[in-house]
């Protein structure tokens, strides 16, 4: 059950979830007023029921409820729903905008989400997934010195970053941008002038979530990302222009 827009079952979870005894209606009404939120000892005995029921919550005797792991997961949950909410209407208003074609726009959304995905995956990397990681490097490796794309090269290796953050809204919000513009003609023109310094990049990186250093992991993503933004900016306008002298012939 989905309980992040409900008006009552959340906060009442999250409340219950912070007391290591258990607690009943009254205790629930004294802190929500506390908080002036003003609601009857019924309506929160019904919410109470009706979570005990669905398994979230559980009754010791007659002291009161205490929640339960299931009641725990919900609440986990119901807070990634509104974080990926919330990011997803930001991400709607930015990418929805005339400035679409602008690579510059969705490396500034990505710098936000990765600088956390990169922290988080150092704090979180199984050994499999760093082992994963590197075989998405090394394969990046191998294609940019023969010159082929390493545009599926590049979404693996973040994509990857992304999936060992174990953080869902995270993950969800970078798979929405990983291809934008990831194949065009303009980063696969960047990827062979400044190829090697992004392979740089990516081995900084590599090595701070192999060392399990979060700073420096969110550090080398956040110069990876403005290297990108300034050689995006720098050949922004040579691209246009060859464009334009294209449809001009």
């Amino acid at each position: 059950m989905d309980i992040s827009k409900d008006k009552w079952k959340k906060p009442i979870l999250e409340l219950v979830g912070t007391s290591e005894e258990p607690v009943g209606s009254w205790y629930i009404v004294n802190n929500f007023k506390k908080n002036g939120i003003e609601v009857s000892s019924a309506t929160i005995g019904r919410e109470l029921n009706e979570l005990e029921t669905l398994g979230y919550l559980e009754k010791i005797g007659f002291k009161g409820r205490l929640i339960t792991p299931l009641g725990r997961k919900v609440i986990e949950d119901a807070r990634t729903t509104l974080e990926l909410d919330y990011y997803k209407t930001s991400l709607d208003s930015l990418l929805s905008s005339d400035m679409l074609d602008n690579f510059v726009m969705v490396l500034e959304a990505r710098s936000a989400i990765e600088r956390q995905t990169a922290r988080l995956a150092a704090e979180r990397i199984t050994d499999g997934e760093l082992a994963e990681l590197k075989r998405c490097y090394e394969n990046q490796q191998m294609h940019s010195s023969d010159r082929q794309s390493i545009a599926n090269d590049d979404v693996a290796f973040h994509s990857c970053i992304a999936r060992a953050s174990k953080n869902k809204a995270l993950v969800s919000l970078y798979m929405m941008l990983s291809t934008m513009g990831q194949q065009s003609e303009l980063f696969e023109q960047l990827r062979h002038r400044v190829g090697d310094n992004y392979r740089t990049y990516h081995l900084s990186i590599l090595e701070a979530i192999e060392n399990h250093d979060p700073d420096q992991a969110e550090t080398c993503m956040m110069e990876h990302i403005q290297k990108l933004t300034h050689d995006v900016n720098q050949y922004w306008n040579e691209y246009m222009r060859k464009r334009k002298d294209s449809k001009g012939k």
